[in-house]
């Protein structure tokens, strides 16, 4: 896969505790890469990077990214390879609830980021994940392009749009001809197991219906291009494999397939098929804050640059989801449960003759 590009590469994996990060950090390390991974702590508890046992896999450090010093010496530690930033304050109530954390985390750790980058001469590729709530959402029915206006209504949208418009200054201004590239991800409503986060759709299922409890759902008309975790983690590390100057500076879009696009009511419905007793309260009041009705992206720059494209259908993605909590409430081998999503996502993106998992993929 990925024409072994990362086997024996050293990647650093900056937020690797984290739900997108630790997925990645085990394909990775079932890539055959050297992982090392950079995080405040442990986001929650439960949480797939203790579930996976990282941290006696891979070189685990603990720093906040807004410590420059600290973060400088762990790249000088590591001498990555290739970087992939996903650490972030990623939920948009906490935005709300501490704005200043979430710009200094979002923004400010990410130049922090993009600095340890350019002083570190081992790194050859970066990619940095923001997210789709980058763009300024009108709500049109049609997709977002790379090239469409940034905004944010809330301070995690608009501290996600401030950190693109930072990678791309960072670009023209130091990697641009260097030997270095950075590239920018947007992707958004990405679901799977192992994500415990607080206020986050399937989580909140996933819990309330763990301990027979209904759960509250705030917006169920609120439509969403729900994708699995591996299906932007697929784009990145594709990215990643293929990044170079011809690339550097780029920001791509990671989405799913047009007719992925479902309610909030019509995921949990979906979901709850496998959960016994599964009740769904529906409750406008408990919501605190304006949600956006639609966000959808357009990727086609990544299929026709990159020629990436999503495997899976929103009936995959959610038995791929709903198998992962079953398994973990049912004390199964998590390892070899998630190893093995990874690969059963691998053998269908094989069949469908994807770049990345066929012979052909060049590097």
């Amino acid at each position: 896969m990925f024409g072994n590009y990362f086997k024996e590469k050293k990647v650093l994996v900056i937020g690797h505790t984290g739900f997108k990060g630790a997925w990645l950090s085990e394909w990775l390390l079932m890539l055959g890469a050297k992982v090392s991974g950079v995080s405040l702590g442990v986001p929650t508890t439960p949480s797939l990077f203790e579930t996976l046992n990282l941290s006696d896999r891979l070189n685990d450090h603990r720093c906040d990214i807004r410590d420059l010093d600290a973060l400088l010496a762990i790249f000088k530690k590591e001498t990555p390879d290739v970087v992939f930033h996903l650490a972030a304050q990623p939920i948009v109530s906490q935005g709300y609830d501490d704005p200043k954390t979430t710009f200094d985390t979002n923004l400010g750790g990410t130049v922090n980021v993009m600095e340890a980058i350019r002083v570190t001469s081992s790194i050859k590729a970066a990619v940095m994940i923001t997210s789709d709530k980058c763009y300024h959402n009108v709500e049109w029915p049609f997709g977002y392009r790379e090239t469409d206006r940034l905004g944010g209504k809330d301070p995690y949208s608009a501290s996600k749009a401030c950190a693109e418009l930072a990678v791309h200054a960072y670009n023209e201004s130091f990697f641009k001809g260097s030997n270095q590239s950075i590239a920018s991800v947007r992707a958004g409503n990405v679901i799977g197991g192992g994500d415990w986060a607080e206020n986050r759709i399937v989580p909140d299922c996933m819990r309330a219906w763990s301990n027979h409890k209904p759960v509250t759902i705030r917006a169920p008309h609120a439509t969403r291009p729900w994708q699995h975790v591996l299906e932007p983690l697929s784009g990145y590390l594709l990215l990643a494999s293929k990044l170079d100057q011809s690339l550097s500076g780029q920001a791509y879009n990671f989405g799913p397939d047009a007719s992925v696009n479902a309610s909030v009511s019509a995921l949990i419905h979906a979901l709850a098929v496998d959960w016994d007793g599964a009740a769904i309260d529906v409750n406008p009041a408990t919501m605190q804050h304006a949600e956006a009705g639609l966000l959808k992206l357009s990727c086609d720059k990544a299929l026709h640059e990159l020629n990436w494209q999503p495997t899976l259908k929103l009936q995959d993605t959610i038995q791929f989801t709903s198998q992962w909590y079953l398994g973990h409430k049912n004390n199964m081998d998590m390892l070899a449960l998630t190893q093995g999503q990874i690969m059963a996502y691998c053998e269908q993106a094989a069949r469908q003759e994807h770049v990345w998992c066929t012979s052909t993929q060049t590097v």
